[in-house]
């Protein structure tokens, strides 16, 4: 750990790049595909706005959990460790483990369906070579966590450059439309289920649990003054890395809403027939890239989710495994998954559901930890902002519970 009058601002500001970068992956995963195209695809542009505001309530989030961290020095984890008794812990870390579970099935089926779209690996196979390529990013941490966070870097712009290829191949964009689209209203439909997924599965606990743990140990400060510095460069991080991610979830919406919402195509939801319709109608390069995309954004997202995992064990139960051990339990459950041969996009949604459960878990002791002037000091929220999280964490988590009411009803 350098200082920052050793670095210099510049220098100081490059260092703390790269957290909300890697954070913004799980906003990006195989999960936002499914809901992004079927949005624009049954929709057109009026979900514009439900993006906007998604990707808004994740940078606040997303912030505020790093700024825990740059101000501890500890993950949230260990911070409700200390916060809170051992059973609320043991319940949260069970929660948490669960979650990661979910959260693994979920990116490393959409990295394994991108390799089949691609490469016609049967699923199988797939998964396995998926494993293996995980396997060897996550290695990278063992020669320090700039390398890692290069190569999840790397995979997330393989991502953003497959979905600027789309949006301008697509074809023609209606910006009329899309203006439009900015004003909030909900049309009839399953307008409403598709705002509440969209919503309600923007905030991942895993990286709200993993990007505090990331701001730990990177460069101190040897006064409030630098420690308002290193505050400042680390909102800049949150709106950068965070914003890029919501113009790639408008960008899925844009395109799918330019070719897709058109009477007689179906299932555009799925994953196999959306590579299938761009390659029809826009051709192999399109298809090419979506399927690039999705095998980028499995791979870095299923990396980080391993590596939230770790945070979370070691923070609530201050246990350790190596990293390697836990990488291999988590994909067990998608591994049966695809060799069950297991609808894959199904498999997705209801990684989803168990997702919204552990959405309140994460939210609510980040709002309380972020408030508490003991443990903040001179970084405590603002009461414009506690509020503004109050109001996040009820809209989240109110939908999440919708999004679980829904899924059991339409279930039965």
């Amino acid at each position: 750990m350098q200082e920052v009058v050793s670095r210099g601002r510049n220098r100081a500001a490059l260092a703390l790049l790269g957290p909300a970068f890697v954070a913004s992956v799980a906003y990006v995963d195989p999960g936002n595909f499914a809901t992004n195209f079927a949005g624009g695809a049954e929709h057109g542009y009026e979900l514009v706005w439900v993006i906007v505001m998604a990707n808004l309530m994740a940078v606040l989030v997303q912030y505020l959990t790093s700024k825990a961290g740059l101000s501890t020095g500890l993950s949230l984890p260990e911070l409700c460790r200390r916060r809170y008794g051992r059973r609320v812990n043991a319940l949260l870390w069970i929660q948490a483990e669960v979650v990661a579970m979910a959260t693994d099935l979920a990116e490393f089926v959409g990295a394994a369906v991108g390799l089949n779209l691609v490469f016609h690996m049967p699923l199988l196979v797939a998964g396995l070579v998926t494993a293996v390529v995980a396997f060897a990013i996550l290695a990278l941490q063992q020669r320090g966590y700039r390398w890692f966070e290069r190569a999840i870097v790397a995979l997330l712009a393989l991502v953003g450059a497959g979905f600027v290829y789309l949006f301008f191949t697509a074809g023609t964009q209606d910006y009329g439309k899309l203006a439009g689209g900015l004003i909030p209203h909900i049309g009839g439909g399953d307008t409403l289920s598709l705002t509440v997924g969209i919503i309600g599965a923007t905030v991942m606990p895993h990286v709200v649990y993993l990007h505090s743990a990331l701001q730990t140990d990177r460069i101190s400060a040897t006064s409030e003054q630098e420690r308002r510095t290193l505050l400042s460069y680390n909102r800049w991080d949150c709106i950068i890395g965070l914003g890029l991610a919501g113009l790639v979830n408008l960008a899925m919406l844009c395109i799918a809403a330019a070719l897709f919402d058109k009477p007689g195509l179906t299932d555009v939801s799925d994953l196999g027939p959306v590579h299938d319709h761009l390659a029809t109608m826009v051709g192999g390069g399109a298809a090419l890239a979506f399927g690039v995309a999705l095998i980028a954004s499995g791979l870095s997202s299923s990396s980080v989710g391993t590596y939230a995992g770790q945070v979370v064990m070691a923070g609530f139960m201050n246990w350790r495994i190596p990293l390697f051990a836990r990488r291999a339990l988590t994909m067990l459950p998608a591994l049966a998954i695809i060799a069950l041969s297991v609808d894959a996009t199904k498999a997705l949604i209801y990684s989803q559901v168990v997702l919204s459960f552990g959405v309140p878990f994460a939210l609510i002791p980040l709002l309380l930890i972020t408030r508490d002037r003991r443990t903040m000091t001179d970084m405590v929220n603002r009461r414009l902002t506690t509020a503004a999280m109050l109001v996040v964490t009820a809209i989240i988590t109110g939908l999440n519970v919708y999004l679980i009411y829904s899924s059991f009803t339409w279930s039965t």
